[in-house]
């Protein structure tokens, strides 16, 4: 979509939260997050709609004209809100159509990631009908994953082949095809990328910048659902703890991925680092913005304070 709108104080502005998806009460969240801090930096025409399958016809009755986009999961972070917004001709924070389908598709993000070599856990996909031959090429223990979702949902680590059967029956309720990946006790961290508009010798450009390395200890086995949206269950390290050397690797990693899977704007990388190769999990298109999120806390550490963040996201809507 080619945008030649410019934001301002006076735009009307949408953000959009909420929706159908597993995550809708996080999404809800970041939602009223964001519509605080864009009130608060002085927007003057800011709705905030709860998503449902009537946005369509609410966007183009309230003539928005501008979208940030804080819906989480399913709809709002696989290509179908951004594909509406496409077809009003409303431009929206964050990533486009394609890079939302790609890195929603656990599986198909792998398959994009592999071909620019970046570092990937030993995994393979499945359905219900041929998961018990696919698991042979594999070692046990496992962790169980939904192809399409996010905030940890349906997912299970399985230690023997007798747990298998009720973790994918677990993962199934979720989605119908399934990533089996090999269970690591590595260092779990985080890195936001972000993009803004800066003037360099009088013309301006595209930024492209990591944020400090977020590393975390779930007091769980593992980082799940519980352990991400519940204070005082994880404990967080900004920044990581890890060599300089593996910092800047680790960063430059997360650049080179956002870039392979045509993300813009805004992401947010995962990793599990093992034996100090930074292994890549997923991306995250569209990362939450409520008060234990990672993406914040990651921008706070290099002095970029809340409502700083929200206002680049919003700003990612005047790139093409």
């Amino acid at each position: 979509m080619e945008n030649t709108k410019k934001i301002s104080k006076n735009s009307k502005i949408a953000v959009l939260c909420g929706g159908l998806s597993n995550e809708r009460e996080v999404s809800l969240r970041s939602g009223r997050n964001v519509f605080r801090a864009l009130i608060e930096l002085g927007y003057k025409d800011v709705t905030l709609i709860d998503v449902d399958r009537n946005i369509a016809s609410v966007l183009g009755d309230t003539k928005i004209e501008f979208a940030v986009n804080m819906l989480h999961g399913r709809y709002g972070e696989d290509g179908c809100i951004q594909g509406v917004l496409e077809f009003l001709n409303i431009p929206y924070s964050g990533c486009g159509v394609k890079a939302s389908a790609i890195c929603m598709d656990k599986i198909m993000t792998k398959r994009v990631l592999s071909s620019i070599n970046c570092p990937l856990i030993k995994s393979v996909s499945a359905t219900k009908d041929d998961y018990l031959e696919k698991v042979k090429e594999l070692n046990f223990p496992l962790i169980i994953k939904p192809a399409n979702e996010g905030s940890s949902i349906g997912m299970s680590k399985v230690n023997s082949l007798e747990e298998l059967d009720i973790a994918i029956e677990v993962a199934l309720k979720c989605d119908k095809e399934i990533l089996i990946e090999e269970y690591l006790q590595g260092e779990s961290a985080t890195v936001g990328v972000l993009e803004r508009e800066v003037e360099i010798e009088g013309k301006i450009q595209t930024e492209i910048f990591a944020t400090p390395i977020l590393g975390f200890k779930p007091k769980n086995e593992w980082y799940d659902y519980e352990a991400k949206y519940t204070k005082g269950m994880t404990e967080f390290i900004l920044p990581a703890k890890f060599s300089q050397a593996l910092t800047k690797e680790i960063q430059e990693i997360a650049i080179k991925a956002h870039k392979a899977c045509s993300c813009r704007g805004v992401s947010r990388v995962d990793f599990l680092v093992y034996n100090n190769i930074p292994y890549v999990l997923e991306i995250n298109t569209n990362p939450g913005m409520t008060d234990t999120s990672d993406l914040p806390a990651q921008a706070n550490a290099m002095g970029i304070n809340y409502n700083e963040l929200t206002e680049i996201i919003l700003k990612t809507a005047q790139l093409n």
